[in-house]
């Protein structure tokens, strides 16, 4: 496995390359307005880039951490590339979901995925801006019992916002990547 700092700079690098726009304005999920724009699923959708996600995230995770997962579309290949790096490593993790909203048919719920009560899990984001989504993924894992070890985002553009709110509520927190890290301001 690559040292963290290799995995944190070929994400950087991957990131800038693939997912960075600086032609905006562009308004974000929190309606405000930006002059750029990370569209990290042009990383973590892209073969090399899911690899360079998976071993950066792997490098971050507490060593209790058994599942990773977080609000669905934007934490989803997050997971899945992470658990595949942990297996590639010797380190077996498992990926899930959580829906926006409880499905009512089938087995019900948020939660996809082999995740449950005896689970340490690492809530994972791509792009943080408030951290709102964040923040539903928890509440609903912490409805069903099950304990938050961290939170690990790929970009975070929220100037330490998102950070203190996690801290406010005693879980670590983690962003690999800043815009100053991309060369654009938050």
């Amino acid at each position: 496995m690559n040292s963290e700092s290799d995995a944190k700079q070929r994400l950087v690098e991957h990131l800038h390359e693939h997912a960075l726009r600086t032609d905006g304005p562009f308004t974000l999920r929190s309606g405000a307005v930006s002059d750029w724009y990370i569209d990290a699923r042009q990383t973590t959708f892209d073969g090399a880039g899911a690899i360079t996600v998976g071993e950066a995230v792997l490098d971050a995770l507490d060593p209790e951490v058994t599942a990773v997962g977080g609000l669905t579309m934007g934490a989803d290949p997050i997971a899945i590339a992470t658990a595949v790096a942990g297996e590639a490593a010797g380190r077996p993790l498992r990926a899930f979901s959580v829906r926006k909203e409880a499905k009512e048919h089938g087995t019900g719920g948020r939660l996809v995925g082999p995740v449950g009560p005896d689970d340490v899990v690492a809530v994972v984001e791509d792009t943080t801006t408030t951290g709102t989504a964040m923040f539903e993924a928890m509440e609903a894992l912490s409805d069903t019992g099950i304990r938050i070890a961290q939170v690990i985002t790929l970009v975070d553009r929220s100037d330490g916002v998102a950070a203190a709110k996690v801290a406010a509520v005693g879980i670590p927190y983690l962003a690999l990547v800043t815009p100053g890290d991309l060369g654009v301001g938050s």
